[in-house]
């Protein structure tokens, strides 16, 4: 490390816990720090540039500092960055995710994806009056006491009473948890490629079941889709073929400003509805911030279909040349996690070959990359990754 990093390090921990405030990004003795984005590359203090393969963490779909984003967000602010009013950017937004998801019909808005999950449990939780939440242990959904392991620390031991932990993928112990305790589950909540365990697609079969037992058990189903919802135009649930009754989102469609959205049948979220008796009330500073929607609906337009199918098809070519090399690499489309025995070392090694990336080995490319870009992330996985290296 340089004396840049190590005076900014110095700085850090005397103001924050760890000299830092999110523990994703971490990586001992500490991370560097980021100068400036631009592209698909990034620049630290030290004048180090890497390839962006982590673009904070998917959220950056098309790289950094995107002239017409930037453009969108500057001519929103310059007419008021908030209000205590709503704006036509929050109503042009979700009439894009109706049409997007393929009729999803009610949206609300909020700041973040572990917000936005926060908000489908409490939805679900008051349109059905229950408590119950079912979901896959490993599976990540934000830091939310209630989809967070039970044993973590600092966890209530009354969340345990209204959260039940099936292993990943057992969709034989989801079916014993809904008979075990019936009429009192909200929800089950599930993620159709989930990162933290693997970044593994759900095998179609079991999707198909597990849609099939929360309708048996009168149950919602709810998808979270923060990560995932750059793997299809309408997100991942469409390749599945089925609509879920609430769905969270984030990350691509702020346009790389904080964002998060909750979207549902519309007798689930007319709970939230002020026109409604005793209506849940959810409230949020900046949610729906004009910025931010102004923002992500240039990134929205930009990642058409066809901005899709090309960016998936390139992670495809890259991740089966890394497969091909000998590398564990599994995911889909744009999405990559390299699977290696010492995550730590090989984020450096990747780093200091040039590349950024998840500090779990999680590849996220951005329609800003080249073929040269590719062609060199894959040569610095190899060279860090490959056969007798890893």
């Amino acid at each position: 490390m340089s004396r840049s990093h190590e005076r900014l390090y110095q700085r850090a921990v005397e103001v924050m816990p760890g000299g830092n405030t999110r523990s994703t990004v971490f990586v001992a003795p500490h991370p560097p720090y980021a100068a400036h984005g631009k592209g698909a590359e990034v620049t630290d203090v030290d004048g180090h540039v890497v390839i962006d393969c982590n673009n904070n963490y998917t959220s950056l779909i098309h790289g950094h500092a995107d002239p017409e984003i930037l453009d969108a967000a500057r001519v929103a602010a310059a007419d008021g960055t908030a209000f205590g009013l709503p704006t036509r950017y929050e109503v042009e937004m979700a009439e894009t995710l109706v049409q997007r998801t393929g009729g999803i019909p009610q949206w609300r808005f909020c700041n973040s994806g572990t917000e936005a999950v926060m908000m489908l449990i409490r939805a679900a939780r008051a349109y059905t009056g229950r408590d119950i939440i079912v979901r896959f242990e490993g599976s990540y959904h934000g830091t939310y006491d209630a989809v967070v392991s039970t044993r973590a620390k600092g966890v209530a031991r009354a969340v345990q009473d209204s959260v039940i932990e099936v292993p990943q993928g057992d969709i034989d112990a989801v079916e014993r948890a809904l008979m075990e305790h019936p009429g009192r589950v909200a929800a089950l909540l599930i993620d159709l490629m989930p990162n933290r365990a693997g970044l593994v697609p759900a095998h179609a079969e079991d999707v198909d079941r597990l849609v099939s037992l929360t309708r048996e058990h009168d149950v919602l189903l709810a998808v979270d889709e923060v990560i995932t919802f750059r793997l299809e135009h309408g997100g991942l649930h469409t390749r599945y073929g089925f609509s879920p009754d609430l769905i969270s989102l984030g990350k691509v469609i702020g346009g790389g400003f904080p964002v998060g959205a909750v979207g549902g049948r519309a007798d689930v979220l007319s709970s939230f509805s002020p026109l409604t008796d005793g209506p849940v009330a959810w409230g949020g500073t900046f949610s729906a911030n004009p910025v931010t929607m102004a923002a992500g609906l240039v990134a929205l337009r930009r990642y058409s279909p066809l901005a899709v199918t090309e960016l998936n098809n390139r992670g495809d070519a890259l991740r089966a040349r890394l497969n091909d090399n000998g590398i564990a690499a599994h995911g889909s489309g744009s999405l990559i996690r390299l699977i290696t025995d010492d995550p730590q070392t090989t984020w450096w090694r990747l780093y200091q070959a040039g590349v950024l990336a998840g500090t779990n080995g999680l590849l996220s490319l951005s329609t800003a990359m080249t073929d040269e870009h590719l062609s060199a992330v894959g040569d610095a996985a190899i060279a860090v990754c490959g056969r007798g290296t890893a």
